[in-house]
């Protein structure tokens, strides 16, 4: 038989840390391999302090024959004992049968010996009929009594923890969440163990395990029989059933009770469990509960904490190492007493050997071959531990942003003790390639940004088809405690500065604007608020480049991320829901609607255009990912799949639900704006660093004092957010989002998107709803016959670009004098002009008061002053007016060095000024104003004398023209033939008849009918 019961000396093994001597029985070997003291460091080095623990192989096969020391000291296995006894006493009776007495003093002997013989069996029989009699009634009274336990649930009590996983796409651990109160734990099958660690756990606390039916009877005896010699409780024989009856079993008071009675109750606890549990399940359940130290329970754990490596990747020397823990696992504890935790391996290999030794290989379970273990496996594995750098485990995190990401996710979607009893292995969507090389990059970046007091950056990546996050980054460093390294800036709502703009435009679209809409980038005033009676000091919004720009589409104002027109668009948007629309409106409505949750305040204004308000970047990134996803909704996803310990899936990411949120036409023309480079060249440069080798959209951001930096973007494939700032709002100097976030963002794109597309970047694709048409560039209009540059642009098949008549360049008839549409009810004069076609009143005002407003007009062929198309068409009522020539008449001969000139000068209202011109052929058809004059003449009057005496003969033409307090003029125009008058000739010196003088007739003035006007008050 094996022993099983040589106790180490109490001097010699430092006692069990969970049983008070009760813990289990420890197996000791009866030689040791040779081993020289080692004693423990203060600190304890690599491997250094431990002295060569072995000589060379002969020295070791040499000692390996002599008896160790302290094996020599050590009581005999008790079997072996009982074995020798009887042999001695079998040679004594054959020596005294040998004898030769007399022979009835012979019979006499051997009479009396098979009498002797008889009686002692037969009262051995009693004794053990009494014993077992005795044992019988206790187990039943054990077994039956109230607080015996249901060992039916026996794996449902072993699982009061387990360790969860937190795991990457690959399948790469990046943190184990452990219970606070517990430590690790995870069950793994005994075919997952390694079969060197279950021989070695066999061979040291139960080397007869397969062989006993739960507890070890002679165990039991022998340490009964020392305890009554010790006068106490010296050994407690406990197999690893009674092991595992006691810690998951019995009651945490009866655990550690030193009694008779509890020990009692702890065999046929183990005697009930081999009776209902093959040894296997026992032996499996047995690993996976007990504590290696360091808050590791159960192998896995156990592997992981020590080795980082599972429970059957463990070599010899590491599963030795672990079997000897149990025992005592805060006494043998490697960090603490080296020195004791490598004196205990050496005890568990001499144990193996002996095992390997006595059994020809130490079976260990049907679903593993035996363990052959010889003095050279156990003379390697020392070494092997000796050489080990053990480092504390600590709870080291891989990526600690996104694992805290996680486990707030998680926390939100299980209670505590779900979590850490429940074994979770999460599957999270992180690509570990992509991570790391957004770290590295951000990282680099910042520490370029450290002059320009910027320290703190995030990145988000996420995959627009899906939803999944790719990566992210919470800040250059998690554990830098100065700049708050530990805020996850991914998720921390900041202003985003411009990079909201697109949003803005997009809400812009579903109310009707186009890419080509006209917006005048011109200094303006606005309601703070938006709304018209809001009476607060005016918002004056600035340009990043403090310039103004004119006349603008909105193609070109994006891309060039001018603020005028974007505040201009939220004006038309409105900041919240109009209650008195049926449909919900409103650029906040809109937000939320593109995942933005955080914008909640009730006080947002036109500022909101111009990133007023909180967003997070990862919110962000999943409004562009829509842009991407052709309008789609993407929900983001981190975790596909949770998974307990059984293997059973209890959660997986639902596939994406693709709910259209925008329309695909309008997410088209988004990114084609985005992605224009041409479009944006004015701002950004032709090669800025937005520039991508690939069609990429980008829009950067950049808040007030340089306190945050944004670049989004996104291709079909990928779209990443990038912020760079300070976590406690300290701004940076000269830093804004092309220079701090848009370098971190191109150099991802261009690193992810050939590696997610296999060199193959997606491109924007219009959607059927697409129709692309010419318009001038200018206006945004289709192209009227005046306009001098045309291009073309993309457009929703129901929003097309304004018609041609709405052009810069108009030819219109209008009313003279009012300066209004003409209409049937004037009835004054009306003409055909070339007008500016702008009715915007700032923009009116901009053209005529600003030099810049003039010099663009004068640029696209308006000179002073300058005709703006009416509004509205003339009406009856409105002012009207009558100018006409009624001496002389058109075509008329004058042959006179005098010309009198009458006229009707008439206006009901707005008049202010009449002026008279000539111009003859001398001076090359530029008229010459005579007169001006504020009186009317309703009737024909005489208005002027006109000396032409210094006019020679030929053309001669008069125009009156009429002015209104309007700048309208009405104008009318003669043409007459001038012929000079024949000078006299002086008469010489001599008498002769005075003739008699003939008189010159007064021309007679034939009135013009004039329709008689309803006069109307002035205005």
């Amino acid at each position: 038989m094996t022993d099983t019961d040589n106790k180490p000396e109490t001097n010699a093994t430092p006692a069990p840390d969970m049983s008070s001597g009760w813990y289990g029985e420890r197996q000791e070997p009866t030689h040791h391999i040779p081993i020289k003291p080692i004693s423990a460091p203060e600190a304890r080095p690599r491997v250094q302090p431990y002295a060569p623990v072995f000589d060379d192989s002969a020295k070791i096969e040499a000692e390996h024959t002599e008896i160790h020391p302290k094996a020599q000291t050590t009581t005999p296995g008790f079997r072996e004992k009982i074995k020798g006894f009887l042999v001695t006493a079998s040679q004594k009776v054959k020596t005294w049968l040998s004898e030769k007495p007399d022979s009835a003093k012979a019979e006499r002997r051997f009479t009396c010996l098979v009498r002797l013989m008889i009686a002692a069996a037969f009262m051995v029989i009693i004794a053990i009929s009494a014993v077992a009699g005795f044992a019988f009634i206790q187990y039943q009274i054990i077994k039956n009594s109230d607080d015996f336990p249901d060992v039916h649930t026996l794996n449902e009590r072993a699982a009061q923890f387990e360790t969860t996983y937190i795991l990457d796409r690959n399948g790469n651990l990046l943190y184990e969440i452990i219970d606070p109160y517990a430590g690790r734990r995870t069950v793994v099958p005994l075919e997952k163990m390694s079969p060197v660690l279950i021989a070695a756990t066999i061979a040291t606390e139960d080397r007869e395990y397969y062989n006993h039916p739960g507890f070890d009877p002679i165990a039991i005896t022998r340490a009964l029989v020392k305890n009554l010699l010790a006068h106490e409780i010296a050994s407690g024989a406990s197999t690893i059933t009674q092991q595992l009856a006691r810690i998951i079993l019995l009651d945490p008071e009866e655990r550690f009770e030193i009694s008779y009675r509890r020990k009692a109750k702890e065999i046929v606890v183990a005697a009930e469990l081999t009776r209902l549990y093959s040894k296997e399940e026992i032996l499996e359940i047995y690993l996976n509960q007990i504590n290696y130290g360091n808050q590791a329970y159960g192998i896995e754990a156990a592997a992981r904490t020590y080795f980082n490596k599972t429970a059957d990747q463990l070599t010899f020397g590491q599963a030795s190492f672990l079997a000897g823990l149990p025992q005592a696992p805060a006494i043998w504890d490697i960090y603490t007493n080296p020195s004791g935790a490598i004196n205990r391996q050496a005890q568990v290999l001499t144990l193996m050997e002996e095992a390997s030794q006595k059994q020809g290989c130490i079976y260990v379970s049907s679903k593993h071959d035996r363990v052959c273990v010889t003095i050279a496996d156990t003379a390697a594995a020392l070494t092997e531990i000796l050489a080990y750098e053990f480092v504390p485990s600590g709870y080291q995190i891989r990526y600690p942003h996104w694992v805290n990401y996680i486990r707030s996710w998680l926390f939100d979607q299980y209670d505590e003790t779900t979590i850490y009893q429940a074994g979770f292995t999460i599957y999270t969507t992180l690509d570990p390639e992509l991570q790391e090389k957004a770290e590295s990059i951000v990282a680099e970046q910042v520490a370029l940004l450290a002059a320009n007091n910027a320290h703190n950056a995030a990145l988000v990546a996420m995959q627009p088809g899906t939803g999944e996050i790719l990566a992210m980054v919470g800040s250059p460093d998690f554990y830098d405690e100065v700049y708050a390294g530990q805020v996850n800036m991914a998720v921390s709502p900041r202003q985003p500065g411009s990079s909201i703009k697109p949003l803005v435009y997009l809400a812009a679209f579903e109310k009707g604007w186009t890419p080509a809409t006209l917006l005048w980038d011109i200094p303006l005033e606005f309601s703070p608020s938006g709304l018209p009676d809001d009476y607060s000091p005016p918002y004056k919004p600035i340009n990043y480049d403090r310039r103004y720009h004119g006349p603008i589409t909105v193609r070109s104002a994006l891309a060039n991320s001018y603020n005028i027109p974007a505040v201009s668009a939220l004006q038309f948007v409105g900041v919240y829901d109009n209650p008195q629309t049926p449909e919900t409106d409103g650029f906040i409505p809109f937000a939320q609607r593109m995942g933005i949750s955080t914008l909640t305040r009730n006080d947002y204004g036109l500022s909101l255009s111009l990133g007023g308000g909180d967003v997070s970047l990862l919110e962000m990134t999943r409004a562009f990912a829509i842009m991407a996803n052709n309008g789609m909704e993407v929900e983001p996803v981190a975790v596909t799949k949770i998974v307990n310990r059984k293997g059973e899936t209890i959660y997986e990411a639902a596939p994406p639900s693709y709910e259209q949120v925008i329309r695909p036409e309008h997410a088209f023309l988004i990114s084609s704006i985005l992605s224009d480079n041409d479009a944006r060249t004015p701002m950004f440069g032709a090669n800025s660093i937005l520039r991508l080798p690939f069609q990429s959209a980008a829009k950067t951001g950049t808040t007030n004092d340089y306190r945050d930096n944004w670049t989004l973007g996104y291709t079909p494939d990928l779209s990443v957010g990038v912020w760079v700032g300070n976590a406690d709002y300290t701004p940076m100097v000269d830093t804004t989002g092309l220079t701090g976030a848009a370098p971190i963002w191109s150099q991802f794109m261009q690193y992810a998107v050939p590696k997610l597309t296999i060199n193959t970047p997606g491109v924007f694709l219009p959607p059927p709803g697409i129709q692309e048409q010419l318009i001038c560039t200018l206006s945004g209009t289709e192209p009227s016959d005046a306009c001098p540059d045309q291009r073309r642009e993309f457009f929703a098949y129901d929003q097309p670009p304004l018609p041609k008549e709405q052009d810069f360049w108009a030819d219109v008839r209008i009313d003279a004098w009012t300066g209004l549409l003409a209409s049937n009810e004037c009835t004054g004069k009306q003409e055909v002009l070339p007008v500016l076609n702008v009715t915007d009143e700032k923009a009116v005002a901009w053209i005529q008061g600003t030099d810049q407003g003039r010099q663009w007009a004068s640029g696209i062929g308006f000179s002073e002053p300058i005709q703006f198309i009416p509004q509205n068409q003339c009406k009856r009522e409105d002012p009207q007016a009558q100018v006409e020539f009624a001496y002389p008449r058109e075509g008329e001969i004058i042959n006179e060095a005098e010309l009198e000139i009458y006229a009707v000068v008439n206006a009901t209202g707005q008049f202010d000024r009449f002026t008279l011109y000539y111009s003859s052929s001398n001076n090359n058809e530029k008229w010459v104003e005579i007169l001006t004059s504020n009186q009317l003449h309703e009737t024909p009057a005489f208005i002027h004398r006109l000396d032409l005496s210094e006019i020679p003969s030929g053309a001669l033409a008069l125009k009156l023209s009429l002015f209104s307090k309007n700048n309208t003029r009405l104008d009318t125009i003669i043409r007459l033939n001038y012929s000079a008058p024949t000078p006299t000739i002086t008469p010489t010196s001599m008498p002769t008849s005075t003739p008699t003088p003939t008189q010159t007739p007064t021309p007679t003035l034939t009135p013009t009918i004039t329709p008689t006007l309803t006069p109307t008050p002035d205005s």
